[in-house]
């Protein structure tokens, strides 16, 4: 069984920073993209930011230059440095992976999403 757990999530003073990290564990082969989505109450899960397995990166506009994703490949595991955060950053935060298991099929996974709230 494959799971991701995020961790790092908390509440945070307007303008601090937070660091998230996702871990990968279970039958895993290799894993392609991993990515970061975020949901705010009342709204849809919007992608904040990907990383392809060769450490390219897009991010969303609302995001650009506060918010940094990078990837431990031999420990499975995306993170995401949050900084300069503002009040509508406030969200559960999930990170999602395909993922290449053992069977050789690929998979897409989700975490079960951390929360970040951020106070004026």
């Amino acid at each position: 069984q494959v799971q991701l757990v995020e961790s790092g999530g908390g509440l945070v003073q307007a303008g601090g920073s937070l660091r998230l990290s996702c871990a990968a564990s279970g039958s895993i082969f290799s894993i392609n993209i991993m990515r970061w989505y975020r949901q705010a109450p009342g709204k849809e899960r919007d992608l904040v930011a990907t990383i392809s397995s060769a450490g390219d990166t897009n991010y969303a506009d609302s995001v650009k230059g506060r918010f940094t994703i990078s990837r431990d490949n031999a420990k499975n595991t995306v993170y995401l440095q949050m900084t300069n955060l503002q009040i509508e950053d406030t969200a559960v935060y999930y990170c999602n992976a395909d993922l290449m298991k053992q069977d050789r099929y690929t998979y897409r996974y989700w975490g079960q999403g951390t929360q970040v709230t951020v106070s004026s």
